[in-house]
């Protein structure tokens, strides 16, 4: 199975919800890096961190004018979800994953896998970097509010 790039994505929240980032690593067909991406979130659930790394994944590849993505992810019902599978039932999921939808439609062929978490090494280290940046966000912001208090 041939494929134009290839993007890991990742997302995670620690607390769920709680300081919530994800993580993107594109590659080339042969494996080769093309760029990593990380994003802090502030306050959100795993599955929103989720979507938000697969949103950076195919912006990136809409900005790099890339027609043909796989994408690879330890989230199960993501997949499922952009496969057509599951129904996005929740909420607060609804918008991110019409805006998937709007963006896999703009990009042309764009493919989903399910897989083991030890194969996203990548893409979860790169969300933590992302989850990291949250916690230090609210932190300061907490460290601001208390310092304007008289």
């Amino acid at each position: 199975m041939r494929f134009g790039i290839i993007a890991y994505i990742d997302g995670g929240a620690r607390g769920n919800p709680g300081p919530a980032g994800y993580g993107v690593r594109i590659e080339a067909p042969g494996g080769a890096l093309l760029d990593e991406i990380h994003g802090a979130l502030g306050v959100a659930t795993n599955n929103v961190a989720e979507y938000n790394g697969l949103l950076a994944a195919l912006r990136w590849a809409l900005a790099h004018g890339e027609r043909d993505v796989h994408v690879r992810a330890d989230s199960e019902l993501l997949v499922k979800q952009m496969r057509g599978e599951y129904k996005v039932k929740h909420p607060g999921l609804q918008p991110l994953y019409l805006q998937a939808r709007g963006l896999v439609d703009r990009i042309g062929h764009v493919t989903f896998e399910h897989v083991r978490r030890e194969q996203n090494k990548d893409a979860d280290r790169l969300s933590n970097l992302g989850m990291d940046e949250a916690e230090e966000q609210m932190k300061a912001e907490g460290k601001r509010q208390k310092a304007e208090k008289p």
